[in-house]
């Protein structure tokens, strides 16, 4: 079993899909972590780039990532990338892997890295391939796809449940590795918004703790 996660900047992967992780890693799978952008300057200095990858390797080894990948296409610009080039990188990235199971941003985040990556990940596991993934996941991030416009833009409503029960503390450690990303609740991004979250969504399928996410495609 393979797993691919892609994640348009450094924690969106924990944020929607850290105790999906562990749960697979614990279990033999082979999990890769594609993190596609990253800061430049003048927007980022040099020393924060360096520290979200430092901190990216600490999350994922503890989650038991076997690889992480870095696209370092530059953060909320990839509206100045061509699209088709973008689509190329990610279509490499997922015929290198051949991933039996995709997960990807949900198409309704506010934040445009996460929509553009959203389809360009579409593109990329176009079921014409025969080494298409059989199943392909949009997770939600914490303060981009709860910020949508309701009505206007596409609600998350997920209909696929992962028990993470025996794998929350886990993520929330890893979150924890993410010094520069983790704040103090009420933030979103808190370890309590986190806790709160995945407690909602494993009550709603009367388990301790669950990740919520929305099935784009399955190949059985």
């Amino acid at each position: 079993m393979k797993v691919l996660v892609i994640a348009p900047h450094h924690d969106d992967e924990v944020l929607g899909v850290g105790g999906t992780i562990a749960k697979y890693a614990a279990e033999g799978a082979e999990v890769y972590v594609a993190i596609i952008t990253r800061g430049y300057p003048p927007e980022y200095t040099e020393e924060a780039c360096e520290q979200d990858v430092k901190e990216a390797h600490q999350a994922h080894k503890h989650l038991g990532v076997k690889e992480t990948i870095f696209l370092s296409l530059p953060a909320a610009k990839l509206d100045t990338i061509p699209h088709r080039d973008v689509n190329v990188q990610l279509f490499n990235l997922v015929n290198k892997i051949q991933p039996d199971l995709l997960f990807i941003p949900f198409i309704g985040d506010i934040h445009l890295d996460h929509q553009r990556i959203f389809l360009s990940s579409l593109v990329a596991a176009r079921p014409n391939n025969p080494d298409a993934p059989k199943a392909i996941y949009a997770y939600e991030t914490l303060s981009e796809t709860n910020w949508y416009a309701p009505y206007v833009t596409p609600n998350f409503v997920p209909n696929v449940f992962i028990d993470i029960s025996e794998h929350l503390e886990t993520k929330l450690q890893a979150m924890q590795m993410y010094a520069s990303q983790i704040k103090t609740f009420p933030n979103e991004r808190s370890e309590e918004t986190l806790r709160a979250l995945a407690t909602l969504r494993g009550s709603t399928v009367n388990r301790f703790a669950a990740e919520g996410f929305y099935l784009i495609r399955q190949i059985i």
